[in-house]
């Protein structure tokens, strides 16, 4: 997806004059240029363009509110002198994972008077002799450099990440309308559960009529015992007639 494009999704039915953070990692920029982003977003104050193939911040609308520049991950090598005239309250630049060699590149920054934090990972001016020590001479408003102050103190993440950590409370409360979307449906689940008692039931019911069944069975069994015992006794009595209506004729 290109810039352009992806600036108007995150606009969201908003004005650009609404949005006060703006992330376009993973975009594409034409040419390595920013693009779609225009001045009428002057209530910005956090940006990011992290991996969009950037090549130069030349193209940069005046921002003045904006205070956090993610740059990481592009191939920028200079070029930032005109950062401290589009972004002159900016507070933290990082510009990690681009093609920075010297430290001729970076030292238009200290024209930005209020930049706090400055953070160049995995950039070739890292490898220089005593590094940390020429950008702290070279940039004395800076606090922290790649994520360390002077005397080698990890900045707090309520100084370093203070706008990524409003990011995360969308993400959460993202996350927490997943959650309940995920409840929702308890009705289901009171109809599953409602099957299932049903199915109890007819279960039961069968077992009620299988064992009514078997009584009825039972019940006729005896019946039949009982006829079976009747036609006996009445054979027997019949005998004894015919025996005794024999002895009868034996004595005349």
């Amino acid at each position: 997806m290109d810039m352009k494009k992806r600036i108007h999704l995150e606009l969201r039915n908003r004005t650009p004059s609404d949005v006060k953070e703006l992330v376009l990692d993973n975009c594409r920029s034409n040419e390595g240029k920013i693009e779609g982003l225009t001045d009428e977003f002057e209530e910005l104050e956090f940006l990011s363009t992290i991996n969009v193939g950037l090549m130069t911040v030349s193209h940069l609308p005046k921002l003045k509110k904006l205070k956090k520049l993610e740059l990481s991950d592009n191939r920028i090598s200079g070029g930032l002198e005109v950062l401290a005239d589009k972004c002159p309250n900016l507070t933290h630049l990082n510009l990690s994972g681009n093609k920075i060699k010297d430290l001729s590149t970076i030292e238009p920054l200290k024209e930005l008077g209020s930049l706090k934090s400055l953070d160049l990972f995995n950039c070739e001016v890292t490898n220089l002799n005593e590094y940390r020590d020429n950008v702290f001479k070279l940039l004395p408003q800076l606090t922290y450099l790649d994520g360390y102050d002077k005397d080698d103190k990890e900045a707090p993440d309520s100084d370093a990440e203070v706008y990524a950590e409003g990011l995360d409370d969308e993400e959460e409360d993202e996350d927490d309308e997943e959650e309940y979307d995920e409840d929702a449906p308890a009705g289901d689940e009171e109809d599953e559960e409602g099957d299932d008692d049903e199915e109890e039931n007819e279960e039961e019911e069968e077992e009620d009529l299988s064992g009514e069944e078997e009584e009825e069975e039972d019940l006729n069994d005896k019946e039949v015992e009982n006829e079976d015992d009747e036609e006996e006794e009445r054979g027997q009595k019949r005998k004894r007639q015919l025996d005794e209506e024999a002895e009868e004729d034996e004595d005349d």
